[in-house]
Formats: C-alpha cells, sequence, structure tokens
C-alpha cells in the first residue's frame, strides 16, 4: 500500500527552510568571499566587534541567518525587527529600552529586515541612537543601499555585498537537507540521479526556493515499504516555472534594460534577446521595453538606418495590440533587427552638444530674419526682414544664418561614415562646401564693388 508524506505528521508543521536554518558558521553554506577563514566578516563575528552593517544580496542568501548567527554569539541584547509591520512609534519603543540598556553598561544589537521598506522618517528614528551607540544597526536588504538608505545613516553603516549561490553551493545545501535530522535524515528519499542539480538549478542562487522546491517534491512523492520516492514526473511539476529574480522598480530592473540596451548596441542579437526574455518572462511590461527600443532606434542607429525607428514604432503599437504573450515575437522582430542595424550615436551626440550651449550659455534671441511676423507691429519691429526663402533658390540653398551670433560656425551633428549616413555625410559635405564657395564669391563681389 503506498502511503503519501501527507498521512505523517511533517515534524511539527515548520517549513524545512526554517527547520535546517544554519545556527553557527560552521553550517553556513557560500559567501566564502565574506566568510571564509580569516574574510573580515567572519572575523568580525567570531570576535564579537559587530558594529552597525547592511546586508545587502538577493532573496536566500543567507542575510538573516547571518543576524541570527550573530546573536547567537554575541553577548550584546539582540532585538528582531521587521520593517514590514513596524512603523515610528515600534522603533522608539525599541529605542527607548536600549538607551536603558546602553545606561546600564549593556549593548543592543538590531536587527531590521527589509530595511529599505522603511522610509526616511523611520530611518531618521534610527540616527541618533546609532550615533550615541544606543544600538547596532544590523540592516538587511534586497535593494540598492546607495538608493534605498538615507545617506546619513549608510554613512554610519559598513555595507556587505552577498552574493546569489552558485549551483553547487545550493546542490550542497540540498544535499544536507535530505541528512540532517532536522530536515528528512530521518526518512529514507530517493531521487533520481541529477535531480539534486535540477532543483538547485531551478532556484537561481535562492536558498529558501530551492529548500521550498525540495519539500515540495519530497511532500507530493509516495512512499513506499518506508521509502520516499522522487520521480522525474513529481519533480518537473513542482518546477514548471521559474521565479525569476526581478524587481520592476529596483536595480536589478535597470541592470536588466542596460544589458539589453548594451547588447544591442554591441550588435550581439544572442545577448540581446536573451535580455529580452529574461525581462519579459520575469513580468516586464512590453510597451516598457517598447519604448526603450525606439529610444535607442534613435540615439544608437539613427540615420544610419532610418528604417530601425520605423520597426520599433511598429513593434510598440504590434505589442499595444495583442499583448503578452503573443508580442514577445515582435518585440524579438525589432532587437534582433536593432542589433544588427549599423550604429550611430551622431543624433545623441548632437543633441547633447546642443543641450550643453542651450543650458549654459546666454540665451540670445532668435535672429530677426528667422522670426514670423504674423502682425504689422512685428513687421515695423524688423521680424521676418533678410528672410530668404529657400526654395525660390536655384539650389535650394541660401546663404542665411540661423544660429544667433555667438554660435556661427558650431557643427553639432557629425554624421558617421555608417550605414545609410554615408549618404547623409555627403550630403551635409555638398552643402557646407556650396555655402562655403558661395560665401567666398559674395566676399569678392563686395571687395571689387
Amino acid at each position: 500500500m503506498q502511503q503519501s508524506l501527507f498521512d505523517r505528521p511533517n515534524m511539527d508543521g515548520t517549513p524545512l527552510a526554517s527547520r535546517i536554518r544554519p545556527r553557527d558558521l560552521s553550517e553556513f553554506i557560500g559567501q566564502e568571499h565574506l566568510l571564509g577563514e580569516g574574510k573580515v566578516l567572519r572575523n568580525l563575528i567570531e570576535r564579537d566587534q559587530i558594529s552597525s552593517m547592511i546586508f545587502w544580496g538577493p532573496p536566500g542568501v543567507g542575510k538573516t541567518t547571518l543576524a541570527r548567527i550573530i546573536a547567537r554569539r554575541t553577548k550584546a541584547h539582540f532585538e528582531d525587527f521587521s520593517a514590514v509591520t513596524s512603523g515610528v512609534k515600534e522603533i522608539r519603543e525599541v529605542m527607548a529600552q536600549a538607551e536603558k540598556r546602553r545606561q546600564l553598561g549593556e549593548v543592543t544589537i538590531l536587527f531590521v529586515d527589509e530595511i529599505h521598506r522603511f522610509n526616511k522618517a523611520q530611518q531618521d528614528a534610527f540616527l541618533p541612537f546609532v550615533e550615541r551607540g544606543s544600538i547596532i544597526l544590523i540592516g538587511a536588504t534586497t535593494e540598492n543601499p546607495s538608493f534605498e538608505i538615507n545617506s546619513a545613516l549608510l554613512s554610519r553603516c559598513k555595507v556587505f555585498v552577498l552574493q546569489a549561490l552558485t549551483t553547487e553551493d545550493v546542490t550542497r545545501l540540498l544535499a544536507h537537507a535530505l541528512e540532517d535530522p532536522r530536515g528528512f535524515g530521518t526518512r529514507r528519499v530517493e531521487l533520481e540521479e541529477g535531480s539534486l542539480e535540477l532543483m538547485a538549478a531551478f532556484a537561481n542562487g535562492d536558498a529558501r526556493t530551492a529548500l521550498n522546491t525540495l519539500e515540495m517534491v519530497v511532500l507530493n512523492s509516495p512512499q513506499e515499504n518506508g521509502v520516499i520516492r522522487v520521480t522525474r514526473q513529481v519533480l518537473e511539476q513542482c518546477i514548471n516555472k521559474k521565479s525569476l529574480l526581478y524587481d520592476k522598480k529596483g536595480e536589478e530592473h535597470y541592470n536588466l534594460i542596460s544589458a539589453l540596451h548594451k547588447s544591442m548596441r554591441n550588435s550581439d542579437p544572442d545577448a540581446a534577446v536573451y535580455w529580452l526574455a529574461r525581462m519579459l518572462e520575469a513580468g516586464e511590461d512590453p510597451l516598457y521595453v517598447a519604448r526603450r527600443l525606439i529610444r535607442f532606434a534613435s540615439e544608437d542607429v539613427g540615420l544610419a538606418d532610418s528604417r530601425a525607428l520605423e520597426i520599433a514604432v511598429a513593434a510598440y503599437q504590434a505589442s499595444h495590440f495583442i499583448g503578452m504573450p503573443e508580442c514577445t515575437v515582435n518585440l524579438t522582430h525589432a532587437v534582433v533587427y536593432l542589433s544588427m542595424a549599423p550604429k550611430s550615436n551622431a543624433l545623441y551626440t548632437a543633441y547633447e552638444a546642443a543641450r550643453q550651449d542651450a543650458q549654459k550659455m546666454i540665451a540670445e534671441p532668435v535672429p530677426l530674419q528667422i522670426r514670423n511676423a504674423p502682425t504689422e507691429l512685428m513687421k515695423e519691429l524688423h521680424y521676418g526682414q533678410g528672410y530668404q526663402y529657400a526654395h525660390d533658390a536655384p539650389d535650394k540653398l541660401t546663404l542665411m544664418d540661423c544660429l544667433p551670433p555667438s554660435l556661427l560656425g558650431r557643427e553639432y551633428y557629425k554624421p558617421t561614415a555608417q550605414g545609410s549616413e554615408t549618404r547623409v555625410k555627403e550630403r551635409l559635405e555638398q552643402i557646407k562646401e556650396w555655402k562655403r564657395r558661395n560665401r567666398v564669391a559674395d566676399r569678392t563681389e563686395e571687395e571689387q564693388s
């Protein structure tokens, strides 16, 4: 008779990830750059010389676990605090108790999980107590502290960057969970070869995801004669959809769009399509991606291939019309086209140079000859006087100056020799040569008259 693991009590009902949480540094897996022998964070913990610090890293890499290891080793009073459920009132209450302990010579270590969720006022409430030494603050965050933590508070904390676990690290963790009596060490669990590696790859560097997956797999596998046999079918059902690390408003959002942009700029369609897939499969708004492609079409391709802008706009419209997941192929169409198109940033540099002049130089009035003169008063004030209508000229060109006097001769647009911009460059050189030649002829006539 087959039994499911659901027929027996599952320990005390505590999730596997909590049951086998490392109790000391000897059980901790990963973060060798911080916790290896002789490394700075390991030394601080072992010597009980903790100062205020921020643990920054993706989910499931051990930020909270490290704080609890510190709590077990330290001689200080340890307070565990959540930014999700607490406000300024709760902060002040904890700070008041910490101040009393300080007066009695006792140190308080305050661990704040998800500290980035506190607003400026809440973060400010910590500052005087950190400065006085009433508390040693340990904050954990998945967001870049430079953006999410007040600069005054951040300057008083050492930032330790925790990295996503490697597939090898996660595989070791899963194997440990199967052997540890706090995990499934008291059960006989059989898995097909490569199953742990599959779960580790699925977890994407997140220990909690890996352990939750292992627990789900074991709980959903049948037991025969005291052996829980995990089949590949059960495993694949539990890992059929990877939860990609992504925060639409956080740093990873900007990292991925930067990766897409720079891959297209480097004419690497394979990398560009990969980063596109990473964004879309993690839930990014396809219209956001499409808007970025429109910008890229002019910023990085420009007149080297003006079709690029048409295709990017068409991809936006297609994405708007049909939405996800059908629009993925439309966006891929645009991404590959933009990756393979000849590149020119001449339009971008032209605007940036003009912007610098527009911002820094005196705002000169528009030259009279190119002003509009819709009223008699404006005509009396010489608006439009000296204007030369290019269509009346044989070559459709005139010598009329259109820049303010202080900017005469300034060149902003400098076309490249890439793609179709070669023809634009040739045309611009012809125009400049025509103006140079005719200015010389005009000066000669003036000198002779």
